[in-house]
Formats: structure tokens, C-alpha cells, sequence
């Protein structure tokens, strides 16, 4: 039972969407309506708002961060291990995904992971935000450069993380931020993904 409450804990703090928390208070368009349809920061950007993307960022990356941490925290106490602190961390993530909040249409949970992995290790974490931030600067592509952090993630749990509950909680990660851009994939196979900070095709209102 302990360890239910610490996965489900996880799960509706990673469940809140700053994408659309952030947009509705500083009376932006639903970013679910426009560009991509996807409630991150990248998309947010699109809305031409860099303080509400940045925002979007700060609180869904914080949003993961807590949610390890409470479980770091609370497992000893509960009697638990490094599998209810690895699993909480998938929970996060999978809230983030399908927010019960919002209708389970969330994000790609590339800030929410960054959170999540330093909290678990601070070096990964810095680590693969520096994968992402130099291909980001070379090819200037989010979806891109999250793949690209995403396939490295588990070399650096293998070397950075004790034991192998955190490995596994990792790879499940990195394979969930793959499955979540599909449709990038898609958009990259055939030359049409958006660069970052490409304005909306139709700006929103």
C-alpha cells in the first residue's frame, strides 16, 4: 500500500501541466490549440512569449525534481527502496504524458525527465541537459536534440546510477520520450520539423 501512494503521489505531481497553467494565467491561447499541440515550453515559445516558455520550463523540470525528491525522502521512512524511488520516477514522467488533470493529453516530458534525472543524479542530469543544449545548438531542433539526450540517457544511468531498479527507470524514461515524438521522427524523416522558436504556422488568439 505505502509503495502505491508513493507511485500515485508521483504520478499527480508530475500531472500538472505548466504548459497550460502558465499560458491560462498570463491569458495566452490553450498551447494544446496551436503549433504542435503540445503543452511544453518549445511550443509555448511558439506564442512568441519567451517569459511564458521559460516558466513553462522552470515548473515542469521542478515539477519532476519534487517528485523524486518527496520519494527519496518519504521511501526510507515507508520502509521502501530504490524500486519505489525508481518507479515514482517513471510515475512522474507518465503523469506528465497523460495528466489526469488535463484530460490525459500532456506533453513529451523532455523538461519533466531533466528534473527527474537530476534528482536522481545531479552529473546525469547536467550531462545529458549538455547533450541536448549542444545539439540544440547545432542543428536548433528540440525534438532533435531530445532524441538525441534520450538514446544517451541510459549510458550515463549504467555508469552514474547504483544499482539496476534506476537503470531500468531510466530506460523506460528515455524509451517514453521516444514513443512520445513519434511524430517528430516522422516530421525529421521527411525534412518538415519546425526549428526551435519557429513561430506558429497560425499564431494563436
Amino acid at each position: 500500500m505505502n509503495l502505491l501512494l508513493l507511485v500515485v503521489a508521483a504520478y499527480l505531481i508530475g500531472s500538472l501541466s505548466f504548459a497550460v497553467i502558465v499560458s491560462k494565467l498570463m491569458g495566452l491561447a490553450d498551447p494544446r490549440t496551436y503549433g504542435s499541440n503540445n503543452p511544453g515550453a518549445t511550443n509555448v515559445l511558439r506564442s512568441g512569449n519567451k517569459k511564458a516558455a521559460a516558466l513553462t520550463l522552470l515548473g515542469d523540470a521542478l515539477k519532476g525534481w519534487i517528485a523524486v525528491f518527496l520519494a527519496q525522502l518519504a521511501a526510507p521512512r515507508l520502509g521502501l527502496g530504490d524500486q519505489a524511488i525508481a518507479l515514482s520516477a517513471v510515475a512522474a514522467t507518465i503523469g506528465h504524458m497523460w495528466p489526469v488533470f488535463f484530460g490525459f493529453k500532456g506533453g513529451k516530458g523532455v523538461a519533466t525527465a531533466l528534473g527527474i534525472l537530476l534528482a536522481l543524479n545531479a552529473w546525469m542530469g547536467l550531462g545529458l541537459f549538455a547533450v541536448w543544449l549542444f545539439m540544440a545548438k547545432v542543428v536548433k531542433i528540440s525534438s532533435l536534440s531530445a532524441l538525441t539526450a534520450a538514446v544517451c540517457a541510459p549510458a550515463f544511468a549504467w555508469f552514474l546510477l547504483p544499482g539496476r531498479d534506476y537503470f531500468i527507470a531510466v530506460c523506460a524514461i528515455a524509451l517514453l520520450l521516444i514513443v512520445r515524438h513519434k511524430q517528430n521522427i516522422i516530421g525529421l524523416l521527411s525534412g518538415k520539423e519546425d526549428k526551435i522558436g519557429q513561430k506558429a504556422d497560425k499564431e494563436p488568439s
